[in-house]
């Protein structure tokens, strides 16, 4: 089976005199975007703001990182992004829908279709076997899975001689691998990662970034991901960082020395 790599636009060409001319490759597009994000929780003199006024937007086929120190807004921006929670005001848009104008159950369906998400804790069915629970998004959505981009990702994960495993029968980085393989059989727009290797040692943590990291390189599976390890956010292409509900510092490729340098600062402030 050919590979469910996300294609991209191929380069237009064009003939001038016999010569050929390519065009330059586009840059990325925004598949999710934000505008002027406020979430506030409380009114009057106990009202506190999480997000104050945050815009961004998350190029296709790239991995985000967001990190900051604790209680600067970066899980509540990714539950916003992802339509887990909404903001008090601001737009959020996914492949182009304003979510903030769908219903529940419109936003549920949208979710099935566009989301993917990996949680800190797996969040796996413990009845269910690992093949089981990495179709659940399908079965779910009364989708048939197709057996061989299954048998794929089971393999990218490598998970090929666990699939009829259930969760207490496997590591913790097994889960992992089970969830990160349940969050791409819907090829959806976006796969949000929450501390993904915050309860992993660190030999599985570095084969769970790998993982993570390769989903975006041959898969094109654009990403965000929550993270307060350096290591972990040296993966990706783009590193925001948050401080008391804004976007402060906004790093292109990173070694995990810069990133703590930064992080250091940003706490700071």
């Amino acid at each position: 089976m050919e590979s469910r790599t996300i294609q991209h636009e191929r380069d237009r060409v064009s003939h001038d005199n016999g010569r050929v001319a390519f065009a330059e490759p586009a840059a990325p597009q925004p598949v999710v975007s934000a505008q002027n994000l406020v979430r506030r929780y409380g009114e009057g003199d106990t009202a506190v703001d999480a997000l104050r006024g945050v815009s961004v937007e998350v190029a296709s086929g790239q991995l985000t990182a967001v990190m900051g120190p604790s209680g600067s807004g970066k899980s509540t921006l990714m539950h916003i992004l992802a339509g887990l929670d909404r903001p008090t005001s601001g737009d959020v848009f996914i492949d182009g829908t304003a979510i903030g104008e769908l219903n529940d159950a419109q936003l549920t369906k949208l979710r099935r279709k566009h989301i993917g998400f990996i949680f800190q804790f797996f969040n796996l069915l413990p009845m269910l076997t690992a093949k089981e629970n990495i179709v659940l998004p399908l079965s779910i959505a009364g989708t048939k899975p197709d057996d061989a981009w299954v048998e794929e990702l089971a393999a990218k994960v490598g998970l090929t001689d666990r699939l009829s495993h259930r969760p207490a029968e496997m590591s913790g980085g097994q889960q992992q691998r089970v969830a990160i393989a349940r969050a791409l059989v819907s090829s959806p727009t976006v796969m949000f990662a929450d501390e993904p290797t915050g309860n992993l040692d660190s030999k599985t943590s570095s084969e769970i970034l790998a993982l993570l990291r390769e989903s975006v390189s041959s898969l094109g599976q654009t990403t965000v991901m929550v993270t307060h390890d350096a290591r972990a956010a040296a993966i990706a292409d783009r590193i925001l960082f948050l401080a008391d509900g804004e976007i402060v510092t906004d790093l292109g490729p990173s070694t995990p020395s810069e990133i703590l340098a930064t992080l250091e600062a940003v706490s700071a402030r």
